[in-house]
């Protein structure tokens, strides 16, 4: 008010006042010394009369610059004490002291039901993810820092060979021919350059640009077909193309099959950047060449280093044992065969023991007609060779099924229409040849 008089602070306080001012034999300014003692003391978040949501009018003192846990059982406060009120006063007070400007882009959270708090500066919430189990999750791709040391492997990373410990590095022309020539004589090949790898889209203008560039042959998924004749692709799905270079079977002058292939593979290499792929027509097999990387010792190759070579969650980079999971199921062959005294006719294998149906006994009988044993003999004295036909399949050798149930016998053999072309086995077998097997 105007007329109001500024009043003189009592006289205890004028005498303290003078005290603390005073100075001191041997100190050479007392009030800056006890100022530093008083910074040395503990600072504290200071919250009085917290009454959000289920707080019961809570006072509580939390150290500044320290980690602090609130633990609790589910809905005792620990959100509203940490986010609803804590959090709160801190970003609104932030936000207020901001220019009306700036403020109309920011959000400014509700006032909290509080009496006081002392002690806040500006704060942030770093939002929860929930997660959940699984096995493609782990700490690193969780928190994404697994995304920034995949992209530092592949840009930083020197590789080595598995098989000498060698520093991998690229292979000329030269040395891929000659391991061309090393093959066995009259091995065909398909020359191929990969173009397209694990990629999403139609590829309509890049086939056609091939085909003009006088290129008559191009596998699309695993399938050969003529560059004016091939299918529409799915965009939304992702596609293997390699163009085929060349086709050759390895016979008849080295120089001038040395010449042929060094073109080839020059042709190949242009169109990838570095890459080539050579085919054996009649196993499948597949070798890799790169321009870019291979030991120079044990001919070890690998693809071009990329990200995505160092995720378990790519088929680039996944383990081809697990498919990236980390884990592998196998079958327990004395869980099978738990009692190798018993005979194959007597229930020796122990899913099929309790199966009123003639299928197993049938299918048993098929097999010892074929391969030359009994079923009344114990599992354990049968010949080893047996043993894995029985659990684990014939391999490639068909195998004559009969089966009878009562109204007309049945005979199935080879890969006719609706037979089995081979036993798989009693414990079956999933077989990934590899991340990018052929």
């Amino acid at each position: 008010m105007p007329n109001e008089t500024k009043k003189s602070p009592p006289a205890a306080t004028q005498m303290i006042n003078r005290e603390a001012s005073a100075p001191v034999a041997g100190d050479i300014h007392p009030p800056l010394q006890e100022r530093a003692e008083e910074r040395t003391e503990p600072r504290l978040i200071s919250i009085r009369g917290a009454r959000e949501h289920n707080l019961a009018d809570v006072s509580i003192d939390l150290p500044r610059d320290r980690l602090v846990v609130l633990t609790g059982l589910s809905g005792s406060g620990k959100s509203s004490l940490a986010f609803d009120t804590i959090y709160a006063e801190g970003q609104r007070r932030y936000v207020e002291s901001l220019s009306a400007y700036a403020r109309q882009f920011l959000e400014m959270m509700q006032k909290p039901d509080v009496d006081l708090i002392e002690g806040l500066s500006p704060a942030i919430s770093i939002e929860q993810k929930t997660t959940s189990r699984n096995p493609r999750s782990t700490v690193g791709t969780v928190t994404e820092i697994y995304d920034y040391m995949r992209l530092l492997w592949a840009r930083v990373g020197i590789p080595y060979s598995p098989a000498t410990g060698l520093p991998i590095r690229s292979q000329t022309v030269s040395q891929m021919v000659d391991i061309l020539l090393a093959m066995e004589e009259g091995t065909r090949l398909y020359l191929l350059a990969p173009v397209v790898r694990g990629r999403k889209g139609e590829y309509r203008k890049e086939l056609a640009e091939y085909h003009r560039k006088g290129f008559s042959r191009v596998r699309i998924d695993g399938e050969i077909y003529d560059l004016d004749a091939t299918p529409e692709l799915d965009k939304k799905r992702k596609h293997d193309i390699e163009l085929v270079v060349d086709r050759l079977v390895i016979k008849g002058d080295p120089d001038e099959l040395s010449t042929r292939l060094a073109d080839s593979l020059e042709t190949a290499l242009a169109l990838t950047d570095g890459l080539a792929f050579a085919d054996n027509a009649d196993t499948g097999n597949r070798t890799v060449f790169s321009a870019n990387f291979a030991c120079p010792e044990s001919g070890f190759t690998i693809d071009e280093i990329e990200p995505r070579l160092f995720s378990f969650n790519n088929p680039f980079g996944a383990c081809p044992s697990c498919d990236g999971l980390g884990v592998s199921s196998h079958f327990d062959e004395q869980l099978v065969v738990p009692d190798n005294r018993q005979t194959l006719r007597g229930g020796a294998l122990a899913p099929w023991a309790n199966s009123s149906s003639r299928y197993y006994i049938q299918t048993l009988e098929s097999l010892a007609r074929q391969f030359g044993f009994s079923l009344d003999m114990p599992f354990g004295e049968l010949e080893e060779d047996v043993q894995s036909i029985i659990l684990h399949g014939s391999g490639k050798v068909p195998v004559t099924m009969e089966f009878d149930d009562g109204c007309a016998p049945t005979r199935r053999r080879g890969r006719s229409r609706g037979s089995c072309p081979i036993w798989r086995g009693v414990t079956g077998k999933r077989i990934h040849l590899g991340a990018r097997g052929a």
